[in-house]
């Protein structure tokens, strides 16, 4: 699965929540699954696999902090591993549009969510995360735009960086970060 789920675990673990409180949440999460004896790598290095996760009880995804909608997410990510419809095995062969239409169907899987893993696990080239507030400022910044851009204003601004559109959102979350504006 390449780090897939565990990527997509982690993400639904820290939506919405501090990275401090994420972080020891996701600390209680790795606990709650120690490795199986036949394990042969490092501990650390041990994340368990989606039918393992099913095994474990909405009860004890809530005792290590979790609240029951991010314990029905993470069961619902790793049940839908499980039936074959997410292939995480695939994701490197498959195009965008097809990826994007099997993280969708996850419950707690957004767009942003999408884009987000197109961009840094699946290191797609050409990704435009329309919804990410800091690419809108930084485009607003870089075209002097007076508003936040819409999301087919964004598509429209950035259609010669094709096919580098991840790039250009790179620059962008630069750009709202700068105090100029440009990049």
């Amino acid at each position: 699965m390449d780090g897939h789920f565990q990527a997509l675990c982690r993400t639904i673990i820290y939506q919405q929540l501090a990275g401090t409180a994420a972080k020891a949440i996701f600390t209680r999460f790795l606990a709650l699954f120690p490795p199986p004896p036949t394990w042969r790598g490092a501990a650390d290095a041990y994340f368990p696999e989606p039918a393992r996760l099913l095994q474990a009880s909405l009860e004890q995804l809530r005792a290590i902090g979790l609240s029951e909608r991010k314990a029905s997410y993470l069961q619902d990510l790793a049940a839908k591993v499980v039936d074959g419809t997410l292939e995480l095995h695939r994701f490197h062969e498959l195009p965008d549009e097809v990826i994007a239409q099997q993280l969708l169907a996850v419950r707690g899987i957004g767009q942003w969510t999408v884009d987000m893993h197109l961009m840094f696990q699946l290191d797609r080239k050409d990704v435009l995360p329309v919804g990410d507030l800091g690419v809108r400022k930084g485009v607003m910044r870089h075209f002097g735009l007076r508003a936040l851009p819409t999301p087919d204003e964004m598509r429209a601004l950035t259609e010669r960086w094709r096919p580098y559109r991840s790039l250009g959102s790179w620059l962008m979350w630069a750009a709202a970060d700068t105090d100029a504006g440009t990049v």
